[in-house]
């Protein structure tokens, strides 16, 4: 049996010293820093005392004691799906404020990204199945947090309106005077707040769904919808890009949103890394740099 066994380890080399009735040992090992590891073992006359099973655990704390200080922490690195067609946060060719921001906040932390820029419905599936590791922008409301994981510092809110024709004759004041039955235009797979089913269901309203904010754009136009859903910043750049200033407007407001990355629930980090990610922007806010990310040309 093993006696008052003793444990000494000291910054640049290991000394293993064990007491014992019958033996002693004594191993010296060079720096865990250095390629090259020596041991010394002296061993006193009554050797049999000392089990050859003891022993190897003693050896085999030895060796796990090196690995562990010899192993180099490798970059987090992670794969997350952007969608392709929501300017001025994230476009087709992979730019926008999103991308800035998600960057940025993760380089506080050493997480290295990557994104694949796929259509937004697209980018929700592949997150659930656990094909990437989160997607962005996400709304966090009751229908998100039932799939994903969520930090708890947005990348940013934002505000999303009803759109009519400048021509269409309306006098609601809000979105619960809508007129029952209207046709309202939305995005697939896009979250539209917590009230959007109960406003459905009060307002008898008929909802069409399409793949683009410049499909939307164009039901209005030609009025094939009375309204539609859009994020006003989002709105403002399509508005622009199509020449249609002085024929669609925002009249009253559909919700506020907080825009997050949502993670997989099938990825065991997820949690790890919403918890860098709120870390990673909350040091860009000490720094003073979030507010220059949230300028559309800053890059």
């Amino acid at each position: 049996m093993m006696k008052n066994m003793k444990y000494h380890f000291i910054a640049r080399s290991a000394i293993i010293a064990l007491s014992l009735q019958d033996c002693s040992i004594k191993d010296y090992m060079s720096s865990t820093y250095q390629k090259n590891v020596l041991f010394d073992c002296i061993l006193l006359p009554k050797y049999s005392g000392l089990s050859i099973h003891y022993l190897f655990l003693i050896l085999m704390t030895i060796v796990s004691f090196l690995s562990i200080h010899n192993t180099v922490a490798q970059p987090l690195s992670i794969t997350l799906a952007a969608e392709d067609s929501w300017p001025p946060f994230a476009d087709e060719f992979g730019r926008g404020i999103s991308h800035n921001i998600i960057r940025h906040a993760f380089e506080q932390v050493d997480v290295n990204i990557s994104t694949i820029v796929v259509p937004y419905a697209r980018g929700l599936i592949m997150t659930e199945r656990g094909s990437v590791d989160g997607v962005f922008n996400v709304t966090r409301e009751q229908s998100t947090i039932d799939r994903f994981v969520f930090g708890n510092e947005p990348l940013f809110t934002i505000t999303a309106s009803f759109f009519f024709a400048k021509d269409y004759p309306t006098v609601a004041k809000n979105k619960w005077q809508l007129p029952t039955e209207s046709t309202i235009g939305i995005i697939n797979g896009y979250e539209y707040g917590d009230e959007f089913t109960t406003l459905v269901e009060k307002r008898k309203l008929q909802v069409i769904t399409v793949d683009s904010q410049r499909q939307l754009t164009n039901l209005l136009l030609v009025g094939r919808i009375d309204s539609a859903i859009m994020y006003d910043l989002v709105a403002d750049v399509y508005i622009k890009r199509m020449g249609v200033n002085n024929d669609i407007q925002a009249k009253f407001n559909n919700h506020t949103s907080k825009i997050f990355v949502a993670f997989s629930k099938l990825n065991p980090q997820s949690k790890h890394l919403s918890e860098l990610l709120d870390k990673g922007l909350i040091a860009l806010k000490k720094q003073g740099k979030y507010q220059q990310l949230l300028l559309p040309l800053y890059d």
